[in-house]
């Protein structure tokens, strides 16, 4: 069993996001749904963009944070785009056991952070056509994971969907991609993740 924050994308605590808790909490998994909106959900991502202009990177990273607080060292974080920006941050300022990133990555260097954690594994998951990838930044990012000799794995499915495990986006939701990424984020919490850090 793992602890485990999950953040979400641009566009809230979707349904997608509900699922992802759900799926967790029936392996046995231990969630923290992180909201950093209070409530607000978008269906578009141009004004979900907007709002997050609104709020700015550092007052959303400062709410990751301040959402992880009561939680013991040793828990793993999972996070959609924006949320595995958000993921990556509280990686780099609490102790963690484990990253699962999916659909995006961000540079270090945006987070403010020099190093990624000696040790701590990481997932990266996408889509082959994502519009919105930023390959250079997972390239980054990847290097930088490897360089501090934690293991990770890049996992890469067809189709173009952004948000591609949540059923409630129909253009974007791949039902077989979803149940293939979460056999692996599943045996992932369940391996190095699950075990916690000294």
């Amino acid at each position: 069993m793992s602890r485990i924050a999950v953040f979400h994308s641009a566009l809230g605590v979707r349904p997608g996001v509900h699922d992802a808790a759900a799926r967790l909490r029936a392996a046995g998994h231990e969630v923290l749904v992180v909201d950093q909106y209070d409530g607000r959900v978008f269906d578009d991502y141009a004004a979900a963009g907007a709002y997050v202009e609104r709020v700015g990177f550092p007052e959303l990273m400062a709410r990751a944070e301040a959402a992880v607080a009561g939680l013991p060292d040793g828990f793993a974080v999972l996070g959609w785009s924006n949320g595995a920006g958000m993921a990556e941050y509280v990686a780099t300022r609490r102790r963690v056991a484990g990253a699962v990133l999916v659909s995006g990555a961000l540079p270090l260097e945006v987070l403010g952070a020099s190093a990624w954690p000696a040790g701590v594994p990481v997932q990266l998951h996408g889509t082959d056509g994502d519009p919105f990838a930023q390959r250079e930044w997972e390239a980054g990012f990847l290097a930088d994971v490897e360089a501090a000799g934690a293991p990770v794995t890049r996992f890469t499915y067809a189709g173009t969907g952004h948000l591609f495990t949540d059923a409630s986006l129909a253009a974007e939701y791949d039902a077989a991609a979803t149940d293939q990424l979460w056999a692996r984020v599943l045996d992932f919490l369940g391996g190095p993740a699950a075990r916690g850090v000294t």
